[in-house]
Order: structure tokens, then C-alpha cells, then sequence
């Protein structure tokens, strides 16, 4: 059974999308969540679906090894952002080399980079009249969104679509495509 830690920051729909897709799957399980945001929702999300979850403040996870002692006793076989904010320190990537990646809401190299997070990246593809969009799930590495990609998915930008548009586009493609590929890497299939 191959073990997944996810990290979040937010409201928590890809992490609960993840969760109830290797629910009572024989090949993998969330085992945890991790936030940053001791305010999250994510938290209750974790809460109402049985799954271990817990805030960390910033000295915890940059200034000492507590979040790697963490993740070392949990042994995750993938570690999965899902909306995590917080640029991932080195200690934890030297640890779990090539064993965490991240959804970011554009295709990559476009949109990426220190800032470029959520709705600011859908304004801006809305305001550079791009005619696509789309996720990219790529591998964590020492710069923002610089890691090796492993997928993406693309969907049409129209002239009249607003960022909040955009956004539930990306967000029907990371609901589809998501688990699929975190599944997909776990098995050695990508």
C-alpha cells in the first residue's frame, strides 16, 4: 500500500478530491495532511473524512527538522501539494528526492513563479488574452514552479471569460486529472 502525505493551505478541494479517490483503493491512502493555515479549511475537511491532519507555523517547517522528523515517521511514498503556498525547503527535497509534486494552475513555464498562485494567475490569463490555459503537475525542486513536469492538461480561454471563469475550468481539471496521475506515478506508470 503506497502512502501519500498531501500538503494545502487553503479551502482543501483538491486534497479532499485525493483523499476520497484512494479511499478503499488497495493500492494506495492519504495517510495525512499538513497546513501551513491553522485556519484552513482543509482541516475540517480532514476531520469529517477520518483523515489525520495538523497546522504547522513557518519556524517549524523552515528554522527545524520537526516537519521532516514528521514526514520521516509517516514514510510517505509521494508527498502531493495541493494548494500548498509556502516554497518547500530544501532539507524536506534532499530527503524525498523526486517523491514531491505539486499542481500549479497554468502550463508551465507560463504563470509560474514566486506570486503566481491561484486567482492572480487566472487575471493574468485573462488579461494577456491567452487562448488557452491549463494545470501543469510537475516535480518540486529548490524554485517555484521550475520542477521537472510530469502532465498537463490544457482547456480553451474564450474573449469573454473572467478570471473566476478561468478558475472553474482549472478547477474541472484538476478534479479529473489530479488523482489520476498522482495514481499513475505511485504504480510507475508515468
Amino acid at each position: 500500500m503506497k502512502r501519500i502525505v498531501i500538503f494545502a493551505s487553503g479551502s482543501g478541494t483538491n486534497a479532499e478530491n485525493l483523499i476520497k479517490f484512494f479511499h478503499n483503493r488497495d493500492n494506495a491512502s492519504v495517510i495525512q495532511v499538513l497546513t501551513n493555515n491553522p485556519h484552513a479549511k482543509v482541516l475540517d475537511r480532514c476531520k469529517k473524512l477520518k483523515v489525520s491532519a495538523l497546522s504547522f507555523n513557518r519556524v517549524a517547517f523552515t528554522k527545524t527538522d520537526d516537519i521532516l522528523n514528521i514526514l520521516k515517521a509517516s514514510n510517505p511514498d509521494l508527498i502531493v501539494l495541493a494548494g500548498f503556498l509556502w516554497k518547500f525547503p530544501d532539507n524536506i527535497l534532499n530527503a524525498f528526492p523526486n517523491k514531491v509534486i505539486n499542481v500549479h494552475p497554468a502550463l508551465l513555464p507560463k504563470y509560474g513563479g514566486k506570486g503566481m498562485y491561484g486567482m492572480h494567475v487566472h487575471e493574468a490569463v485573462v488579461k494577456n488574452n491567452e487562448k488557452e490555459t491549463g494545470i501543469t503537475i510537475h516535480y518540486v525542486n529548490e524554485h517555484y514552479d521550475e520542477g521537472a513536469i510530469i502532465f498537463q492538461a490544457k482547456c480553451d480561454v474564450n474573449s469573454n471569460d473572467s478570471a473566476e471563469a478561468v478558475a472553474a475550468k482549472i478547477h474541472e481539471l484538476e478534479m479529473e486529472h489530479f488523482p489520476r496521475v498522482v495514481e499513475r506515478l505511485l504504480l510507475n506508470k508515468i
